[in-house]
């Protein structure tokens, strides 16, 4: 096997333990290759570090549960921290075991931070994945589940995270309500739509 497909298999053996179920499968494998199939339309050109970043984006996400953590705002950023530093973490690992490098090592430990979004274009490309992947497969279910208000919260946050590039190609994939179209076409540059209100303060569910 190639160092690329070591790792991939061995984030695939790592997450195959996640207990929640979704479709049949472990949800952080699920997760995981839907990350890697959007990751190689969006950017067939992409390095292995980021090619890894994205599969193990999720890695043992459940071994570090919210619950464990104090409720409000704070709780929920410390939770998403530490998380961060584990996926980083324990990716890095099975990357320097495989024999790579260890400036792609780090490249995907800080993608896999979030150290450098809209400064660092690995970064952002791995955020922009993200944000796609939370579209096309986890947002209908969101939204059925929560008031219109929060839903175009959530669609403004995603879509200030995402490129330029990524929002322009998100209004031509998806076919979203008009509302919160112009919430994605508020950020785009040149636009002249209004700015829509904030809605609810909830938190983004990635």
């Amino acid at each position: 096997m190639t160092k690329l497909e070591t790792v991939l298999n061995a984030i695939d053996d790592a997450n195959r333990a996640d207990p929640n179920q979704e479709d049949g499968q472990p949800a952080a494998l699920l997760y995981g290759h839907r990350m890697t199939s959007e990751v190689d339309r969006l950017f067939p050109e992409a390095s292995d570090s980021l090619k890894i970043a994205a599969r193990g984006q999720h890695i043992e996400r459940w071994t570090v549960a919210r619950s464990t953590y104090p409720e409000g705002r704070a709780g929920y950023h410390a939770w998403r921290r530490d998380l961060a530093r584990h996926h980083a973490s324990r990716v890095g690992t099975m990357m320097t075991d495989a024999g790579y490098a260890e400036d792609d090592v780090q490249a995907a430990e800080r993608m896999l931070r979030k150290e450098g979004i809209k400064r660092h274009d690995d970064v952002q490309a791995l955020e922009d994945v993200i944000c796609f992947v939370f579209l096309k497969w986890y947002f209908a279910p969101f939204a059925a589940k929560h008031e219109e208000s929060k839903v175009l919260d959530i669609v403004q946050k995603t879509a200030r995270k995402m490129s330029d590039q990524a929002r322009e190609r998100v209004l031509k994939e998806f076919d979203l309500p008009a509302p919160l179209a112009d919430a994605v076409k508020l950020l785009t540059p040149g636009s002249d739509i209004a700015p829509a209100s904030k809605g609810h303060k909830g938190q983004e569910p990635r």
